[in-house]
């Protein structure tokens, strides 16, 4: 199980130098980033929520920097395209996020295993969902196929997953304020608070901004 990033072009940013990267593609996101990536990562959290803003948000920069940022920094729910990425080694079958339910909200999947029910990542054409059965969560990559292919575990192994998958993104956010402390040192603080808040996590300490 991966936390991903569901990605856009990289093309034309220069705000901060960034990997390649095409659209629709996934970045998984770990310790493992090189600078560059965790710069594209940063990008596409932005660009996620880099919309005007409305009468209760103060007025967009002008500044390019500080515009691109200004969602990120000014919105209280945030959203990251994206989710958990879960693979099947045995058998080759991978179930993706959908477009219905960010890696902003991942902790939904704690609440599946805890309390049931159901989770729906997509819909039509392509609706991805997590069932609790008892001791087992299905995964269907396509309910909207009747032969699509599933994914079955037993909550004890998604709990650990799941474990698995927020070691990955507590890691990835303390790259994220190394990174930040260096390539926003004026925004450090703010920009590493909202990175932490679109992942549900505890924000860092970080240092003084210069």
């Amino acid at each position: 199980m991966q936390p991903v990033l569901e990605m856009t072009t990289t093309d034309g940013f220069d705000l901060w130098p960034v990997a390649e990267f095409e659209s629709f593609g996934f970045l998984p996101l770990s310790g493992e980033l090189s600078r560059a990536e965790v710069g594209t990562a940063v990008m596409r959290m932005a660009g996620c929520n880099d919309v005007d803003p409305d009468g209760d948000r103060p007025p967009r920069p002008v500044a390019a920097l500080d515009s691109f940022l200004h969602g990120l920094l000014t919105f209280d729910c945030l959203f990251v395209a994206g989710g958990l990425r879960v693979t099947d080694n045995s058998t080759g079958v991978t179930f993706l996020p959908g477009c219905c339910d960010g890696l902003e909200d991942w902790r939904d999947w704690q609440r599946l295993v805890d309390d049931g029910g159901l989770l729906g990542f997509g819909h039509d054409p392509v609706s991805p969902i997590a069932e609790r059965f008892g001791s087992i969560v299905r995964l269907t990559v396509n309910a909207e196929q009747s032969d699509s292919p599933v994914i079955e575990l037993p909550t004890t192994e998604l709990r650990l997953l799941l474990a698995g998958a927020e070691r990955d993104l507590v890691d990835f956010l303390a790259l994220a304020a190394d990174w930040a402390s260096n390539q926003l040192p004026d925004h450090c603080s703010a920009v590493t608070a909202a990175l932490a808040r679109a992942l549900d996590l505890p924000t860092l300490a970080v240092p003084p901004e210069r």
